[in-house]
């Protein structure tokens, strides 16, 4: 896993489609049905560790965009 459009991809495979309509909310309900799929032993605890960093980046990307836009 290097980026979003990865976890986005793993999801898939389980049928998991993620489209809220805004980056920051489908970023954070993908770490949620991983959180899921990790309680249901889908996927092993070093995926999930590399997967939970991935999605903190970006988020926290994420997040700073829309801040600078907010202050643009």
């Amino acid at each position: 896993m290097h980026n979003f459009l990865d976890v986005l991809n793993l999801l898939k495979k389980y049928d998991i489609y993620i489209h809220v309509g805004k980056r920051l909310w489908d970023i954070e309900l993908a770490a949620i049905e991983i959180d899921n799929l990790y309680r249901a032993k889908l996927i092993t605890p070093k995926e999930y560790a590399q997967i939970k960093l991935v999605l903190t980046h970006e988020h926290e990307a994420e997040a700073r965009r829309e801040q600078e836009q907010e202050n643009n």
